[in-house]
């Protein structure tokens, strides 16, 4: 089956003329018959029904088959369009949101490779806390947010990007690293090393709720809203930390430390990729999430 023939094709069906269709495809109406006879011959069917001397219509067959002709012209049209905007390098702002460990960690690979294919893109990165991302997007400052699927307001859209679980980091040898399943009320007969609360985290609200609620008592030896900081000092000893991390991530998997899973205490969330519902995106802000995701 030729490019031609589908052309060809597709103008008979839809002017219901090979007359009128040799004249636009630029044939003769002999040399666009014996194309149309060709096709039918290689699919093994009738396409079109001839009524009288110059009605046509198309039969069974012959409606799948424009169709198939369809959705085989409208790829083109728009593959077309899509190499006509690789010839001219995409100019215009982008504006990305995430908080420090995220852009520490998870994102420079990503962002290297889409500034390699979009040098002329604007990008502007904001270092921010996860609610200032949310808002930053909420108010149109961000074209994206990366934040925790869990404070994500309903009016934004989301993408969920990597897995997040809550773990306990606790040097090699720790006597919980013993444990199949850590209560709680373990947990709270070491020193902790929680972040601020000064701080909107709901972990450490929703983790001092429930000891409260068993009645145990604890002590927290350092404030740190820095992953990276409160596991440097796991590592020295000062204490044990909750931390809520994408598990394989750099910093973290090259220290010294033990990661003991809190699932069945606290669920699993997300880093999603946030952003304005009413936003229409170019294909050069597109392509920032075909980067983040393939």
């Amino acid at each position: 089956m030729e490019w031609q023939h589908i052309i060809g094709f597709y103008q008979v069906a839809k002017l219901r003329s090979f007359t009128k269709a040799a004249e636009v495809t630029l044939r003769t109406q002999s040399a666009l018959s014996q194309q149309i006879k060709s096709l039918e011959d290689q699919l093994g069917c009738q396409l079109f029904e001839r009524i009288g001397r110059r009605k046509i219509k198309l039969t069974s067959a012959g409606e799948r088959f424009l169709k198939f002709a369809e959705s085989v012209l409208e790829g083109y049209d728009n593959l077309k369009e899509d190499l006509a905007e690789l010839q001219v390098a995409p100019k215009g702002p982008l504006k990305i949101a995430a908080p420090f460990t995220t852009f520490y960690h998870l994102l420079p690979a990503k962002l290297k490779k889409y500034m390699e294919l979009f040098p002329q893109v604007e990008l502007t990165l904001l270092d921010r806390p996860q609610k200032k991302v949310v808002g930053l997007v909420k108010e149109g400052e961000a074209d994206f947010g990366l934040a925790l699927e869990s404070i994500a307001p309903k009016e934004l859209a989301t993408i969920r990007w990597r897995k997040v679980d809550t773990v306990l980091l606790v040097p090699p040898g720790h006597p919980l690293t013993h444990s199949k399943r850590i209560a709680l009320e373990q947990i709270a007969k070491y020193p902790l090393i929680l972040p601020p609360k000064n701080i909107k985290y709901s972990g450490r609200t929703l983790l001092e709720k429930r000891l409260r609620e068993l009645g145990a008592g604890f002590r927290v030896a350092m404030e740190s809203s820095n992953v990276e900081l409160s596991a440097s000092y796991v590592e020295m000893g000062l204490g044990i930390s909750f931390a809520s991390i994408v598990k394989e991530l750099p910093g973290l998997t090259e220290r010294k430390l033990h990661f003991i899973d809190l699932g069945h205490h606290f669920p699993p969330d997300h880093i999603a990729v946030m952003m304005r519902k009413d936003q229409v995106l170019p294909p050069y802000k597109k392509a920032l999430l075909n980067v983040l995701f393939e």
